[in-house]
């Protein structure tokens, strides 16, 4: 997974914006890459296995609770990715909210509000105000996984 370069420069990319932006040239650093340890491979073979590129943030300080959720700019190959959300409460790593995230050959912007982000291994509802990592995941199916984020921010 690349987080800027899958996709071509030019019709659609979304223009830089400094100013509400999550995601910017200067913190891009801090995203890590996670990749199954139980398949030991990275390799999405057999359906439980999976890459993620992944960030912490924390949400109080973010007041992510006043928004209703993320809206992502993305272009790649298409494939079975997802939005995975973790909370400052949860106890175990397979512990997180998802939601699927349809990727397309050309840039699209996708709004995810927070209340379709269904809990993994977790009972209650997603408290934005505990968010505590966003990442991007490509898992669950056999693909190339490629994925290019042009703009990843909080939407009111």
């Amino acid at each position: 997974m690349r987080l800027a370069s899958a996709c071509e420069r030019g019709s659609g990319w979304p223009e830089p914006r400094r100013r509400g932006w999550l995601v910017d040239d200067a913190v891009v650093r801090r995203w890590r890459v996670f990749v199954d340890r139980v398949m030991r491979v990275v390799s999405l073979e057999r359906k439980g296995g999976f890459i993620q590129v992944a960030r912490e943030v924390d949400g109080a300080r973010l007041g992510a609770a006043r928004f209703s959720g993320l809206q992502l700019t993305v272009c790649g190959v298409p494939g079975s990715y997802f939005v995975r959300l973790r909370s400052a409460d949860r106890r175990s790593p397979w512990q997180h909210y998802a939601a699927p995230l349809p990727v397309t050959a050309t840039w699209q912007t996708l709004s995810l509000p927070w209340r379709i982000f269904m809990p993994a291994s977790l009972e209650a509802p997603l408290d934005a105000s505990t968010l505590a990592r966003i990442g991007i995941v490509a898992g669950q199916a056999a693909f190339d996984a490629d994925i290019a984020i042009g703009r990843l921010v909080l939407v009111p």
